[in-house]
Order: C-alpha cells, then structure tokens, then sequence
C-alpha cells in the first residue's frame, strides 16, 4: 500500500515488496548476500554507524554477512584477530605496503621474494619515493644490515618463491621487532595449516587466498591477517581507501574451499613428498628444492617451525642440458598443465631462468629450474608421466 491507501502500481511493488522471509532458517553454508547499498533503518542509525565497525553495515564495499564470515574464519586460520580481504594476493601486498609505507621510507624484501612484489618496489613504490632493499632470508645478519633508518616494514616469505629456501622465520622476526620494524609474511605456502605466524613473532599474515583456501584454481583473492588493532587499524583504512572490495560469490567459493582445506593440504603434501624423492634418485636431476626434503635449502628450519608442507617443490636439472631439451621436457607432460599460480587439482609445471630470478646472486647449485606444483592426481600417474617426459627429451 502507497502511504496514501492506494494500491501501489506492479514496478513499485515489485521493487519495494513487503514479504520478508521468516528468521531461525540455517544450513551448512553461509548465505551468498550481495550489496553495494546498503540499507537503513532511518537517519539517525544512518548518521551512527561507523564503516570500521563489525557491529552494522555501512556499504557493501565495506563489508556484506557473507565476507564478515570468511574475514573471520581466515583470522581464525592464521591464528589472529583481525583479517580484510583484497581482490588478489598481489593487491594484499600492495594493500599492506600502502598502509605502512611513506614517502622517505623504506621496505626491505627477501631477495628470492614472489616476482611481482620485487617489481612493484622497484616501480611503483619508488614512483612515489619509498625505497627498497633486499636481504639473504638465509642470513639473518643480511636482514640486521639492511635495515635502516628509513625502514618500516620487512617482508618475510617461507619457503622463497619458486626456490625453496626455508628461513629461520623466528630469527628474522625477532630482528624486525628489536629495531622496532613491523615484520610481513606471505603465508600462502603454509595456508595456515603447516605455519602459525604469530607463534613465530611475526606482526601480519598475508596470503593469496586464490591458492589453497579456494582449492579450485578458479578464485582471485588475498588477506591480510593481524593480532594488533593499531596496525589492523591502519591497513582497514588504506583499504577503504583504495576502493577494495571482493564479490559475494568468490567469498562464497572460498568459503566453501575451508571446509576441505586441511584433508587437500595433506593430500598434496603426501603427494609432493613421494614426487619430490623420486626426483632425487634421477640422473637427470642435480637438486630437488622442497622444505621438508632433507638436504634443501632450509629444512632445519622448516622442520622447527611447521607441521607439514604444501604440494608445491622445483628442481634444477642438470645444466649439461640444453634450455631448448627442458622446454621439450615441459611440453612433453600430459599429466601436468602449464601456468602460473598453484593449489588446485590439477597439478602445473612451469621451467623458470634461475639467475634472472634471483639477481642478487644465490647458493643453489647451477642448473635449469622448473617448479611444480602437485594436484589431486593419482601419484603413481603423475610419476609415470614424468618419467615418459624425461625420457623423450633427455634420453
């Protein structure tokens, strides 16, 4: 009815109809809302709400039931307090970066850090006057010397993107908090299943939540994990800021993916390990980069500091062969696909230039690097595809 008694006309009733369904309905999955508006009661509750409260909606760029429920559950995840979600891994790390760095300041990146974030340091970042250094994850020295007077914030990564080197984690996160630095890590490798941050003293979790949360290789998403209400503080603001925001049905995706994320991380973890040996009895084969594989870069420390490993390891083969016979390796495979990213069902394999990767130098053995990461494959084929593979293009 108009306020007037009269029967509204069928565009004005459909678009403010009157039925509400009833309360008390549940089921396993949360409910899918989307909004960009958001509705109020009335003026005054309106004018009372405040967008950095979890207590009400203000607009759905801050925040729907549906992404309040998966910011929840990732900060239960890593084992913090505070979570915002980003459209990408690669948008959390520029989120963090935004919220924490000024012009004159500086960031200190691992040297073997993901590709991306090294080239948005070196452009964008300095673009708008903030510089950067890198620093061995290896040597926690190297870490102490790059910091500097300028330096706010210190990324972590373990294991090192494509190489594998597991750090002391402990041993640089103490560092950042003796000079009073805040410490970042890309959490996406542990998935908060086999690595616990904040146990380490690290100050945020970060993690692309397009890899194992979403399990599917079909979701885009980052976040960004706190304990700290200060620092939360300033990355929800760089967030509101920057206009980021996820859609309600890639929320739900993820959302249904936590509830299968610890049987896939063990699934792929079991899988990688068994590959990952394999590798090591090759002759084709000079070192297998897996953390939890004695003998790797770093497996003391991953050993102290995780539970389990992801589904994801390199090798470098030998360099007596020619980049020409690895391309013919990698095409060869039928099991595998090829492309970026990883943490889905289907396993991936993509051959990388080691040195261009790693500028600054590095103390692997020489060889050809090529990353895989394992799906849910059944092993037994995955092995016998690699060793066709192998084969054909090696002899």
């Amino acid at each position: 009815m108009t306020g007037d008694g009269a029967k509204p006309g069928l565009a004005t009733a459909l678009v403010h109809h009157g039925y509400r369904p009833p309360e008390g309905f549940a089921a396993p999955q949360p409910g899918v809302h989307k909004a960009s508006t958001v509705l109020f009661r009335d003026v005054a509750a309106l004018r009372a709400r405040d967008w950095r409260s979890r207590g009400g909606y203000t607009y759905g760029l801050h925040g729907t039931p549906t992404t309040f429920t998966l910011e929840e559950r990732i900060a239960t995840l890593e084992g913090g307090t505070h979570c915002v979600l980003a459209p990408s891994g690669l948008a959390a790390i520029a989120l963090v970066n935004q919220a924490l760095l000024d012009r004159g300041s500086e960031v200190v990146l691992p040297a073997n850090v993901y590709g991306p974030s090294r080239e948005m340091a070196r452009h964008e970042l300095a673009r708008w006057g903030i510089g950067h250094r890198v620093y061995d994850p290896q040597d926690p020295d190297s870490l102490a010397r790059a910091i500097g007077p300028a330096t706010r914030l210190v990324w972590l990564e373990a294991p090192g993107s494509v190489t594998m080197e597991f750090p002391d984690l402990a041993a640089l996160a103490a560092i950042c908090r003796a000079r009073g630095v805040t410490s970042a890590l890309d959490n996406t490798w542990g998935a908060g299943i086999a690595l616990r941050a904040f146990d380490h003293g690290i100050d945020i979790a970060m993690q692309a939540l397009t890899k194992y949360p979403s399990g599917g290789g079909d979701v885009l998403m980052g976040s960004v994990v706190t304990r700290d209400a200060t620092l939360h503080g300033k990355i929800l603001l760089a967030h509101m800021h920057l206009g980021l925001g996820v859609g309600a049905n890639d929320a739900e995706l993820v959302l249904r993916g936590l509830s299968s994320l610890s049987l896939r991380y063990a699934a792929h973890d079991q899988a990688a390990r068994e590959l990952a040996a394999w590798f090591t009895t090759r002759r084709e084969v000079v070192q297998v980069l897996h953390p939890a594989l004695p003998g790797s870069p770093g497996h003391a420390h991953w050993a102290r500091h995780c539970t389990a490993a992801a589904g994801l390891f390199s090798v470098l083969l030998d360099p007596v062969f020619s980049p020409e016979q690895v391309d013919v390796f990698v095409d060869s495979l039928r099991r595998f696909g090829i492309g970026y990213s990883w943490a889905g069902p289907m396993s991936l394999v993509v051959p990388y230039d080691l040195n261009a990767m790693r500028p600054e130098g590095h103390g692997l053995r020489s060889g050809h690097l090529v990353r895989f990461s394992i799906g849910l494959e059944d092993v037994a084929d995955l092995q016998s595809d690699l060793d066709r593979a192998l084969g054909l293009a090696f002899g």
